[in-house]
């Protein structure tokens, strides 16, 4: 080719001759190479056709080596096929004169093995013949000893001819075998029977005990027979006695059945263990059998009393008699046969995982019939709690101390133990569930008739109500206390006796959640302790005017009375109260209620101006000061924990966006809306108008500035503000100026709440006490202390269709008892950051009920 790169374009796939000739010619001045340009190209057609001449000569040449290869392969396998075949031919050969070699030597192995057979048959046939005729000879001489040998032996040998009992001669001699050892079982069942009957045990007592090792050669059913003839026989006299008298057979003469049958065991030991061979336990055969029917004899005679025609029931008395007598006997048999061996009957297996074999074999028959015996426990109890409702908390002659508990719960939970135990005894089934049902149900009239009576207002004739003291409270208090441990104890024994299909039957929570109740209740009474004596201190307060203060000093006067009174009377209480718990629980919900009266008299002290309420900022911090000292009180020496200054601090500040948002001028108005919008922090157009209302904004001049707050509400700054204040959205404002509701977390038990629906005033009443904590449990709370949210404090009356206890003790409707687990549910919830699980055994407990 005359120009460069023209080879690798004319060997292109993609070749185009018209671009190749516009990039050979692209200029005018490269015509005159044309016919060069031709030659080349000539020359270059040339050189491929020489090529693909030479490529298609060497094709040929290569295509004839092959098919000579391919023939040539062909040849060598079939000369290897050839081979193949006279190796097999061989191997044929070779294999068959291997065959007729061992033949002779087979022949041979076959025969010596069938005449070694044939020779050992013939031996043991021969033996068997002879064995056979030494037996009947024996056996008609009642020589026992020696028929029992050789039985072992025919039976033996009989056992090599199974397979040739085709053979007329074998079948005859099978069958001959098998008479004899009818005849033998026969003829040794008639010499018992003669011998018992004619009482020649004793004369006859060696021939016996070799006739047993004849039918324990002769089998089980052999041996079983002889047994069961016996038991019938030794019992006979024992059903006529019983039962054939229904005066002998009663359950007023139980145990002379069973004096009976201990001297039939005497007899037994005396005069028959020697003739029966100690394997097979005879005499715990005897036993079960006596058992056995004597236990149907009890279903009979007890079916009989509870259908009797005069109407008398079953004796209690006379069924707890019987069955203790029977379950001493069951427990006799069961230590007598369980210490005997039977490594012979059962070698894997130890004395120790035995299962009992006597239990329950009478005392089975009573069970169905302990309800009886569970509904007098029931009418027992049921006369108990009447005369505990009737005794002092604290006996009049005994002084009072910190760790006293009520003597009743005492008596009551040592019943409980007694009568426990007398029933796992008796049943570990059913009715010890269904006495753990009548336990439960005591507990809770316990709990609701008794303790919750103590501390509920009782009228006294006179008015005010009579309210519980504050040593009766604390007694209470420990009783509950105790009663919720001992009331787990009680559970986990009663789990720990039952039958384990039964465990989840069993459950005593709710009963100890009532006790919780009841302690959060005493508690709470304690806080109303200190409620009364801080009245005087309130009103002081509300009748400070807060409005016309013109500047702020030292704390306001009624903040100095009242920590002074409030230091006192929680001293003292605290003082008595010996778990720490207890008296944290007490703290606690003392800072709450004092923060809800703090919170209800700001309402009630209104209007307040911007000084009055810094004022009441300075008060409330001198307040806080106190309040964390108050859980030190008695123990100077020892700071206050870091949860409980955590949980002081969180009540006040609760309080601070209120009080700041007060100090705030209403002039200029966006200086009152921005600090409503930064400190309260939520859209609610009703919550801005109660900080109007407590500033004392006359209600012509509150819609410009509800405007405004609307206006400022809108902007970006504030969409991410919640719709309601969590605080400020339940208090309510009456129009005679006072709060009627309280916001979540401060708020306790409602100040006025009573049980009737007279209206009473919105600030707490001393004489309201009892009310108040009834009121609690029959209306619910939402946490230890704190009422619903929305719940009207004044003018309460019992819901429809609900029933409160009455002073004269009056059983109380179902709810109340529910509410009373509620509260102790949460209060358990609200006390376990500090220290154990409330109500536990730390601290010091009052007693060990269920030791």
């Amino acid at each position: 080719m005359p120009q460069g790169g023209a080879t690798g374009s004319l060997d292109s796939a993609e070749y185009d001759p018209i671009d190749h000739l516009n990039a050979i010619f692209s200029h005018p001045s490269t015509l005159s190479s044309i016919s060069k340009t031709s030659k080349a190209l000539s020359h270059y057609q040339d050189e491929l056709d020489n090529e693909v001449a030479e490529l298609v000569n060497v094709q040929s040449t290569s295509d004839a080596e092959s098919v000579e290869r391919i023939q040539a392969a062909k040849f060598d396998l079939a000369e290897l096929f050839q081979k193949i075949e006279g190796v097999r031919e061989r191997a044929t050969v070779t294999e068959q004169a291997i065959t007729g070699m061992t033949a002779d030597i087979k022949r041979l192995d076959n025969t010596k093995r069938n005449l070694t057979l044939s020779m050992t048959a013939i031996k043991r046939l021969q033996m068997l013949t002879t064995a056979y005729e030494q037996l009947r000879g024996l056996s008609s001489s009642k020589q026992y000893r020696e028929c029992a040998q050789l039985l072992q032996a025919v039976i033996q040998l009989m056992t090599h001819f199974k397979s040739y009992r085709s053979i007329d001669q074998i079948a005859i001699l099978s069958r001959n075998v098998s008479d004899i050892q009818r005849e033998l079982l026969e003829q040794i069942c008639e010499d018992f029977e003669v011998t018992f009957a004619k009482g020649e045990v004793q004369q006859k007592r060696g021939m016996l005990g070799e006739a047993c090792l004849v039918m324990d050669a002769l089998g089980d059913n052999a041996r079983l027979r002889l047994v069961a003839w016996y038991c019938n026989t030794q019992l006979r006299e024992y059903r006529q006695v019983f039962r054939g008298n229904d005066e002998a057979g009663s359950l007023d003469n139980i145990s002379r059945r069973y004096s009976w049958f201990k001297r039939m065991l005497k007899t037994y030991d005396d005069q028959h263990a020697a003739i029966f061979p100690s394997h097979w336990r005879v005499n715990e055969m005897l036993a079960n059998a006596f058992c056995e029917g004597t236990r149907d004899d009890f279903k009979g005679i007890l079916s009989k009393s509870i259908r009797r025609a005069d109407g008398q029931g079953l004796n209690v008395n006379l069924l707890l008699s019987c069955l203790q007598e029977t379950l001493d006997f069951e427990h006799g048999l069961e230590q007598r046969f369980t210490n005997t061996s039977r490594t012979s009957i059962d070698t894997l297996t130890s004395n120790d995982e035995k299962a009992p074999v006597f239990s329950q074999a009478i005392s089975e028959a009573f069970e169905p019939y302990l309800s009886i015996w569970v509904e007098a426990q029931d009418k027992q109890l049921s006369t108990m709690l009447p005369r505990y409702r009737l005794q002092l908390p604290k006996p009049s002659d005994e002084d009072f101390s910190s760790q006293m508990v009520m003597s009743s719960s005492t008596e009551l939970f040592s019943f409980y133990r007694l009568t426990l135990t007398q029933c796992s005894k008796l049943s570990a089934g059913s009715p010890l569930v269904e006495l753990s049902k009548v336990f439960a149900k005591y507990l809770d009239q316990y709990a609701q008739q008794i303790l919750f009576y103590y501390i509920s207002e009782r009228p006294s004739g006179q008015t005010p109500s009579r309210t519980p003291s504050i040593e009766d409270t604390i007694i209470v208090l420990n009783t509950a206390d105790y009663c919720y441990n001992t009331c787990t104890q009680l559970e986990e024994k009663i789990k720990s006796r039952v039958d384990e299909g039964f465990r989840s039957s069993i459950d005593l929570q709710s009963q100890a959640d009532a006790f919780m109740g009841i302690a959060s209740a005493a508690v709470r009474g304690l806080v109303r302790k200190v409620e009364v004596d801080l009245e005087p201190s309130w009103r002081e307060m509300r009748n400070t005017g807060w409005s016309k203060l013109e500047s702020v000093g030292d704390q306001s006067s009624y903040v100095g009375e009242l920590l002074g009174k409030f230091k006192s009377r929680s001293a003292e209480i605290l003082v008595s109260l010996h778990k720490q718990q207890y008296a944290r629980a007490f703290c606690d919900n003392l800072v709450e209620s004092l923060m809800h009266s703090f919170v209800a008299n700001i309402i009630q002290c209104r209007p307040i101006s911007e000084v009055g309420a810094e004022q009441m900022l300075l008060d409330l911090y001198v307040l806080k000061k106190g309040f964390e000292d108050l859980i030190t009180l008695n123990n100077s020496n020892t700071s206050a924990p870091a949860s409980y200054i955590k949980r002081v601090s969180q009540a006040i500040a609760r309080l601070d966006p209120l009080l700041k948002t007060l100090q705030v001028r209403p002039s200029p108005p966006e200086a009152l809306v921005q600090a409503y919008l930064i400190h309260i922090a939520d859209k609610s157009d009703v919550n801005f108008r109660k900080i109007l209302d407590l500033k004392g904004i006359k209600k012509q001049d509150q819609p410009h500035l509800v405007e405004l707050f609307q206006a400022h509400r809108a902007s970006p700054t504030n969409e991410t503000l919640p719709q309601y204040s969590a605080f400020l959205t339940p208090l309510a404002m009456s129009n005679g100026g006072a709060a009627t509701s309280i916001g979540a977390g401060i708020g306790s038990l409602s100040h006025g709440s009573t049980l009737s629906a007279s209206n009473l005033p919105g600030r707490f009443d001393p004489a309201t006490l009892g009310s108040a904590l009834m009121t609690a449990a029959r209306d619910g709370v939402d946490r230890f202390g704190t009422p619903v949210l929305g719940t009207p404090s004044r003018g309460m009356s019992p819901p429809p269709g609900q029933h409160i206890q009455t002073a004269d003790g009056a059983t109380v409707n179902g709810n109340v008892n529910q509410n009373l687990r509620n509260i102790g549910k949460f209060l358990k919830r609200d006390l376990s950051s500090f220290g154990g699980r409330f109500g536990g055994k730390g601290g010091g407990g009052s007693d060990d009920g269920m030791k």
